[in-house]
């Protein structure tokens, strides 16, 4: 049955998407969509379902990337992606933890959508230039030149972190600890000197509206948010895009959720989200799949 294929395949296909779209809801959305088109396709002619679905999901989530494009332009504020709860098992495969990190899927943001579906298929993926081609319609000498610049627009940006462990556990707890008790002088050990904090807040909830740059300037912004009365609320630690994070719970349910970026001991990165819309599905943990069956 059709169906059966793309069960098996899904976690790939997902994890495609996902990365192309930087939203479990696009994604699930194009997987959606793939599936119709699927269940139409006569088995007997597909000899490979595994590349051929790939294919199938490229192509819609190129189509999807383009239409929303214009959406997040007109987002109010700073759009974060949609974050999803990862099972620990995901910081074992570092190209798999790193490429779904807030810190990567913003670098993938500024890329065309032609760029970034090359990007995730070649380097994440490892796709040949010749399965990419097949995927997107282009020529593979065009492929060929499109990974070379797309690689080398992120490899410049890109900002390095350290997965979820105990280790990092313990420097999001004493951060916490120092904002709840105003220990500026803790919180400034805590921050590198670049330190960036963003949040997103989709103009639905309270939020700073741009990022947030410097140890004194995130600093002052993480003991103005503390005496709001966040650093009572109660707070569980989670992994989420492979990162270390904190859940702020009101009533038992989850008001925010704050990803860090840690980076031979210090927080490089504070990632904030706040929008209601993308907290959604974040209790539940996906599964993400690099290599497939």
């Amino acid at each position: 049955m059709p169906e059966d294929a793309f069960t098996e395949h899904r976690p790939l296909l997902f994890t495609i998407a996902y990365e192309m779209l930087g939203s479990a809801t696009d994604a699930e959305d194009v997987l959606q969509e793939s599936y119709l088109r699927w269940s139409q396709v006569d088995p007997a002619t597909v000899e490979h379902p595994r590349p051929y679905l790939v294919r199938l999901v490229t192509r819609q989530g190129l189509n999807h990337l383009r239409a929303v494009r214009a959406r997040r332009e007109e987002y109010v504020g700073t759009w974060l992606p949609e974050p999803i709860r990862t099972a620990p098992e995901v910081s074992d495969d570092a190209t798999l933890a790193e490429s779904v990190s807030m810190a990567v899927l913003l670098v993938l943001e500024t890329l065309n959508p032609t760029e970034r579906a090359v990007f995730v298929l070649h380097e994440v993926f490892g796709y040949a230039h010749g399965e990419i081609a097949a995927a997107i319609g282009k020529t593979e000498v065009a492929v060929r030149q499109t990974a070379h610049r797309a690689r080398r627009h992120v490899l410049a940006r890109r900002r390095r972190f350290e997965p979820d462990s105990g280790a990092t556990r313990e420097i999001i707890q004493r951060f916490l600890r120092a904002a709840a008790t105003g220990d500026i002088q803790a919180l400034m050990d805590l921050l590198a000197p670049e330190v960036v904090s963003i949040s997103d807040g989709g103009g639905k909830v309270a939020a700073a509206r741009h990022p947030i740059t410097g140890r004194a300037d995130v600093t002052r912004f993480a003991l103005g948010v503390a005496r709001t009365g966040a650093a009572s609320v109660p707070v569980e630690h989670a992994t989420y895009n492979g990162m270390p994070a904190a859940r702020f719970l009101i009533g038992g349910e989850l008001d925010w959720l704050l990803a860090f970026e840690i980076h031979e001991g210090r927080i490089t990165g504070l990632y904030g989200i706040r929008n209601p819309d993308k907290l959604r599905s974040a209790d539940t943990v996906l599964r993400l799949d690099r290599k497939g069956p």
